[in-house]
């Protein structure tokens, strides 16, 4: 397995350069087909104080949002130009102006997705949490500060033997295989019959195992200390520089009350976060 189709959300100026230093790379790397999208508002016409629409505001509009796209799309060529990669370009004009929910048809069509993190400041960045619940494909997520790496040696696979966990462990194989090491982190495990609690992290590694991966397991018990807190922890014990997730395990209702360790991981990871779902 690999990735042979790449699809760059590019929202903005200030996240455009670290998902293409992101992208670009790993395209090169696994011979794949890189396209970048970006997406524009369409101006929302204002009625001028005569009850007519503001037809200057919607030229003005209009040109500014052409003016970022040009820039957008040069960012991208510039990245690409020598680059010896099979390349698109997706401009597009849509009522939310979102890259990333605007691309979602391009999007389920790739083999992976990168977006960057959004940022709590500065311009608005695409919609990821979005995107990871809707796009059907995995979504590579790079931090927002810090190092771009590429090329990951340690890896983190938080494992909760859900469907959403197999999804991503499978998934993010061309990573794991390539890895020096990968460890399978499972929380609060479910009792075992022959009382030991690495046995739940045991057939995933197995499995992992036999498609050469270097892989290992780790057991916590949260005892108090939130789930995504504990994620956390073990990516600066470890010095890992990716993790990979099952995206929105849990219901709805428990995450529109509580949050999420998808969410918390989507705003606040410091390395690389590699879902699915």
């Amino acid at each position: 397995m690999t990735f042979k189709t790449i699809v760059a959300i590019l929202q903005n100026e200030q996240d455009a350069e670290r998902v293409l230093d992101c992208a670009v790379p790993l395209a090169g790397r696994f011979g794949a087909h890189l396209i970048g999208i970006h997406a524009e508002a369409m101006p929302v016409p204002y009625t001028s104080a005569a009850g007519f629409p503001d037809t200057e505001f919607l030229q003005v509009s209009s040109e500014l949002n052409k003016e970022r796209s040009d820039r957008l799309q040069a960012a991208f060529l510039r990245r690409i130009e020598g680059a010896g990669l099979a390349f698109e370009w997706r401009s597009l004009e849509t009522f939310s102006g979102d890259s990333a929910l605007s691309g979602i048809a391009s999007v389920r069509a790739a083999d992976l997705v990168v977006a960057a993190q959004r940022e709590s400041g500065g311009e608005p960045g695409a919609d990821v949490d979005t995107l990871v619940y809707d796009a059907g494909r995995p979504v590579l997520v790079v931090p927002h500060s810090g190092p771009v790496i590429t090329t990951f040696k340690r890896v983190l696979l938080a494992w909760n033997g859900s469907r959403e966990a197999a999804r991503a462990a499978f998934d993010a194989l061309p990573f794991l295989i390539g890895a020096e090491r990968t460890e399978v982190l499972v929380i609060d495990p479910p009792d075992v019959l022959d009382g030991n609690p690495e046995a739940a992290g045991a057939d995933i590694a197995a499995a992992l195992a036999r498609h050469g991966v270097a892989v290992s397991v780790s057991v916590g018990d949260t005892d108090g200390v939130a789930v995504e807190d504990m994620i956390q922890n073990r990516l600066v014990e470890t010095g890992a520089d990716l993790i990979v997730l099952g995206a929105y395990s849990h219901s709805w209702l428990r995450r529109l009350l509580f949050g999420g360790v998808t969410r918390s991981v989507l705003r606040t990871a410091p390395v690389a976060a590699f879902l699915s779902r």
